[in-house]
């Protein structure tokens, strides 16, 4: 099953996050998700609609990507876009995903603390281990249970 996912980034960062959402598509990586994101630009300067948008974007996701590139620590809409993801209903996972060397999270950075108050994983990019860390995310937020199982052939796998 395809998890659904809202992926956050820093407006510089766009032609990144919209190769991270193609990567579904890449028969090299295992990985399978829904993107839900505003990789297009809202053509409004209205906070207020584009908060709506975003909103919109993340009904129905399980788990926040965020795309940590060299100035995505001090983004206001990414810290933002995170806050939300935890107060829905049923909270999101947060995944970050360093887009290179460049995306350090000093103390004292905005979108870090949230990260960090948010108990996120923060990843280095490989695609490869990108299903499994979204999967993790989901655990930590509730949306599923670990599979748990005995040994020997004497246990049980719970769900």
């Amino acid at each position: 099953m395809a998890r659904r996912i809202f992926i956050s980034y820093q407006h510089e960062d766009r032609a990144r996050a919209k190769g991270f959402n193609l990567l579904r598509w890449n028969k090299n990586c295992d990985i399978e998700f829904v993107g839900r994101h505003l990789l297009d630009p809202v053509n409004s300067e209205n906070e207020r609609y584009i908060e709506g948008k975003v909103k919109e974007q993340l009904n129905g996701t399980s788990v926040t990507v965020v795309l940590l590139g060299e100035k995505t620590c001090y983004s206001e809409w990414v810290q933002w876009e995170i806050l939300q993801s935890l107060e829905k209903n049923k909270p999101n996972g947060i995944l970050a995903i360093r887009l290179d060397d460049n995306a350090k999270l000093p103390d004292g950075c905005p979108v870090g603390e949230a990260l960090r108050d948010a108990g996120a994983e923060i990843i280095d990019w490989n695609p490869h281990e990108f299903a499994d860390a979204i999967e993790r995310a989901a655990i930590a937020a509730g949306r599923i249970k670990a599979v748990t199982c005995g040994t020997h052939g004497g246990g049980s796998c719970n769900r």
